[in-house]
């Protein structure tokens, strides 16, 4: 649809050298209906822009410059329209996933050259400092699990002390676990787990669902804790293999299976791995991130571009999976990541009873909400069950607070 036309007209030429976009990617702008034209002539079909969507398109090309993604683009221009600290949010927030990502990749480049060619200076200058802002050791962890108001030694309470590698001040996590059946399903299928080293989360399906979910969790009790001078790439490989190890776990559970996500903290660092539509987020400075990507058709539409992202929660479909674990003949490759942690930091592992229930937001501001993690997973599943509680719950929430 051409956008109103108010003020001067330039000519597609002169609107690309304005705005610093090749007539190329305007066009492919207009396809998108990132930044249609003010104008088409309706005999040559050629294109006019109005001197006010300059704005627009300088926006569209900074964008595109610090590598966001297409459909990204489109939610933050459309943001900045009507909210600007609204699109100054998610930029931050897209930013950091970047940051985070690259921290991953240079924690395992370093861990690389360690295994190829003994220690280098990578391996030196890792530090704990991540520059951008967020908008989605040996430690104590106190942690429970509740189900229907009933507590249960599977998580348990657990205190340990850990030093942070050479230089690094050491944290404390301090962890909190809630299980809810729900509103409306008959049983509980989910599994979680908060111990001093390990969060894990887990949603099973099919008959056998609670089976699958629960051997899952379990086999990822078994990774051991790292020590802390573990390299990156180390702790990842223990936890691919023991993602494998769950994948196992749950063969002969007829037509059932789980999702999973998982975190092994090392006391400076959360390294995770993922697999399914359970979700991992990271609460930093009152900005909130989601650290991992949803292993769903749905999710891929939305890769693609095909899918509007608002229209994504509607879609029957939402909840077809591209990954599981099934047992099947070849286990699935995880999603694997590495996330430098900081004192004040709020971590939330959660299974889709709350993620597809709640809004980003309203999860947001209950964990911002200034009480300890015990409360605020509390809260989250009273968040669920108020918006209905249709699904099971299971939540894990960690702080990250000195030592």
């Amino acid at each position: 649809m051409p956008a109103p036309v108010s003020g001067p007209m330039l000519t597609i030429g002169d609107f690309a050298r304005a705005s610093r976009l090749s007539a190329k990617a305007l066009r492919r702008y207009d396809e998108l209906g990132l930044l249609p034209p003010a104008r088409v002539d309706p005999f040559t079909g050629y294109r006019y822009y109005a001197v006010e969507q300059l704005e627009r398109a300088r926006l569209i090309a900074w964008l595109r410059w610090i590598g966001m993604p297409l459909a990204d683009v489109g939610r933050v221009c459309a943001l900045y329209a009507s909210d600007a600290a609204g699109a100054a949010r998610a930029i931050r927030g897209y930013w950091a996933r970047v940051e985070s990502e690259t921290a991953a990749r240079r924690d395992l480049a370093a861990s690389l050259v360690d295994r190829l060619k003994g220690p280098t200076e990578m391996t030196d200058e890792m530090t704990d400092e991540t520059t951008g802002e967020m908008t989605e050791g040996t430690a104590d962890g106190v942690s429970d699990r509740v189900t229907e108001g009933m507590t249960t030694a599977r998580a348990g309470a657990s205190t340990g002390a850990a030093t942070g590698m050479a230089g690094r001040p050491g944290f404390v996590l301090r962890t909190a676990v809630r299980l809810d059946r729900g509103l409306v399903r008959a049983a509980q299928q989910d599994a979680a787990h908060a111990g001093p080293h390990l969060l894990a989360v887990a949603d099973g399906y099919g008959p056998e669902g609670e089976r699958a979910a629960l051997a899952a969790v379990g086999a990822l009790e078994a990774v051991p804790p790292p020590a802390p001078s573990a390299r990156a790439g180390d702790v990842l490989n223990a936890l691919e293999d023991a993602v494998r190890t769950a994948d196992g776990a749950v063969s002969g559970l007829a037509e059932s299976g789980t999702t999973l996500t998982a975190a092994v903290w090392t006391g400076g660092r959360l390294a995770l791995a993922h697999v399914g539509d359970s979700r991992a987020y990271l609460l930093r400075d009152g900005a909130f991130v989601r650290l991992t990507r949803d292993h769903t058709v749905v999710q891929a539409l939305v890769d693609a571009g095909e899918l509007d992202p608002a229209e994504a929660a509607d879609r029957p479909d939402r909840a077809l999976l591209l990954k599981a674990l099934d047992g099947g003949d070849v286990p699935p490759e995880p999603e694997l990541g590495v996330h430098e942690t900081r004192p004040g930091d709020r971590y939330l592992l959660c299974t889709d009873g709350l993620s597809a229930v709640a809004p980003a937001d309203d999860i947001r501001r209950t964990l911002a909400a200034g009480v300890g993690p015990d409360e605020a997973a509390e809260a989250l599943v009273t968040l669920a069950r108020e918006l209905g509680g249709p699904d099971n719950v299971a939540c894990v929430v960690a702080d990250v607070v000195p030592a």
